[in-house]
């Protein structure tokens, strides 16, 4: 095991939030055909109120820190905001589109530190992209950017999502990243929209074509060991967690709201009105999510996939339950493998039952009830 990952388990036992995603704002300059925000600003934290809480969480024992979006170089305080993580020793991370990047931000970035900028990159061929982004000429910008980035000497990862639009360029993304140097990651999964609309659900690519993704070397390494059968799960595996969100990580809006992930939309208390941990201490929300083991899950449980299925849980809390089946996931287990899940074979189905890109879930999606609260920033004493 590296030393990171002691690190990060040692974080998961005791309970210590190791890593926080903190959106600075869900406003854009591109209107992505699958992202799942809500653009308006309905009342962000102010500068002094997210000074604030980098203070709660740095008290909290945070280190990994992940500044989103929304685009953050829209914050005309991004900048300060980032200085003053820096000041308090944070390890940062940014996830940006990279159109408002310059030499001179690309220079600032670098001065500043940060460890890695995560930038999205859909296609290789510039008229997807911009399809996609409905941004004209937002691939030219955002290559541009990380070439300017690259020249600081900084870490950047390209990441890809896949949908219908660009299905068959990630052999070409993958090229374009090794010709940049930076790094390369790729992401099939498709969210529903925070209001609860399903609709952007239809651009999950088909199923079928999972088997191709799955099956690529270059894309996962070790394919045999990768998509190789189920193992029959030990008690080990059955008392297990699903992932770390509520254990070691969790997510904040941009208006102060608390979650155990960025895609588990289940609220626990608003940063505005309780110190950040009392909220993660003491949530009964937070506390439930970090209750549930692999031997709690409905069918799941029962599930010879239980030790190696990507399941999210907030996938699975916005289909219903935080205790059942994600089907995004039962699916992807399904074409990584070749086995069907227990989740299928409860429903009389020997392969996923969408064999298009129109995935339906079974059950009505979750919607997330945005609530900003005009309160006076919590006081953190000196």
């Amino acid at each position: 095991m590296s030393l990171m990952s002691e690190v990060g388990q040692k974080a998961f036992d005791l309970g210590v939030p190791i890593a926080v995603h903190l959106d600075v704002t869900y406003r854009c300059n591109e209107r992505c055909v699958h992202c799942y925000l809500d653009h308006d600003d309905h009342g962000e934290m102010t500068t002094s109120e997210i000074k604030g809480v980098l203070d709660q969480l740095a008290e909290a024992g945070v280190f990994f820190l992940t500044f989103s979006g929304g685009e953050v170089f829209l914050r005309r305080d991004f900048f300060e905001l980032v200085e003053h993580a820096r000041r308090l020793m944070f390890n940062v991370k940014i996830k940006t589109n990279a159109v408002m990047i310059h030499e001179a931000e690309a220079r600032r970035l670098r001065e500043l530190g940060i460890d890695t900028i995560q930038i999205s990159v859909y296609s290789h061929r510039a008229e997807v992209h911009d399809a996609i982004t409905k941004l004209p000429h937002s691939f030219e910008r955002t290559i541009n950017a990380i070439r300017f980035l690259r020249e600081q000497g900084l870490r950047v990862t390209i990441a890809n999502v896949l949908m219908t639009a660009n299905s068959s360029d990630h052999a070409g993304v993958q090229k374009l990243a090794a010709e940049l140097d930076v790094h390369y990651t790729l992401d099939p999964t498709i969210t529903p929209m925070m209001d609860g609309d399903t609709s952007v659900l239809s651009l999950r690519i088909p199923g079928e074509e999972l088997t191709e993704v799955f099956h690529n070397p270059a894309l996962v390494g070790n394919q045999e060991e990768f998509c190789a059968p189920p193992k029959p799960p030990s008690e080990q595996d059955l008392e297990g967690y699903s992932c770390s969100a509520g254990h070691s990580f969790c997510y904040i809006s941009p208006y102060g709201d608390v979650f155990p992930c960025v895609q588990f939309p289940l609220p626990t208390g608003n940063i505005r009105q309780q110190k950040f941990l009392d909220i993660w201490n003491h949530s009964p929300e937070m506390k439930e999510v970090r209750s549930i083991q692999a031997k709690d899950l409905t069918t799941c449980s029962s599930c010879s996939h239980v030790s190696s299925c990507t399941r999210c849980p907030g996938l699975a809390y916005m289909e219903g339950s935080m205790r059942g089946p994600s089907t995004a996931d039962c699916e992807k287990s399904f074409y990584r493998t070749g086995v069907p899940t227990a989740n299928m074979l409860q429903q009389g189905l020997s392969k996923p039952r969408s064999t298009s890109g129109n995935t339906v879930p079974l059950i009505q999606i979750r919607p997330l009830q945005i609530q900003p609260i005009e309160v006076q920033p919590v006081e953190i004493p000196a």
